[in-house]
C-alpha cells in the first residue's frame, strides 16, 4: 500500500473549486466541496485534455471536460456523459490539519 503523500494545503484549493497537482508521476485533480477534498486523474479518458480546465459542479461532484463535454463523477471516477467511455482513476485523500494527502491510486473499474 502506498504512503500518503502531502500535496496541498486545504486553502490552495478554492472552496467548491479545484487544484491540479503531481503525485508520483501522475496528473491528478483536486476537487474541494466545503472540508471535503476528492481526487480524480486529471487527463480526461476520451482527448487527454486536462479536467481541472473545465467547469467543476460542487452540487452535482462532476467535473466537465473542456474539449468535448464528457463529465467525470469526482468522488467514484465513473464517467456521466459521453463521448468518454471509460472512468477515471480516484485517489484516497486524507485531511491533517490543514494539509492535504493523496495516497494509493483506485483500482480500475469497469466500464
Amino acid at each position: 500500500m502506498a504512503a500518503f503523500e502531502t500535496v496541498a494545503k486545504l486553502d490552495d484549493i478554492p472552496d467548491e473549486g479545484c487544484k491540479q497537482i503531481i503525485v508520483r508521476g501522475d496528473v491528478v485533480g483536486l476537487y474541494r466541496v466545503g472540508d471535503d477534498v476528492y481526487a480524480l486523474g486529471d487527463v480526461c479518458t476520451h482527448e487527454e485534455a486536462y479536467l481541472t480546465d473545465g467547469d467543476f459542479d460542487a452540487e452535482e461532484l462532476e467535473v466537465e471536460c473542456p474539449r468535448h463535454g464528457s463529465r467525470f463523477n469526482v468522488v467514484d471516477g465513473s464517467v456521466r456523459i459521453l463521448p468518454a467511455t471509460r472512468p477515471e482513476p480516484t485517489y484516497e485523500v486524507k485531511i491533517e490539519g490543514d494539509l492535504v494527502l493523496v495516497g494509493a491510486r483506485s483500482s480500475e473499474m469497469s466500464p
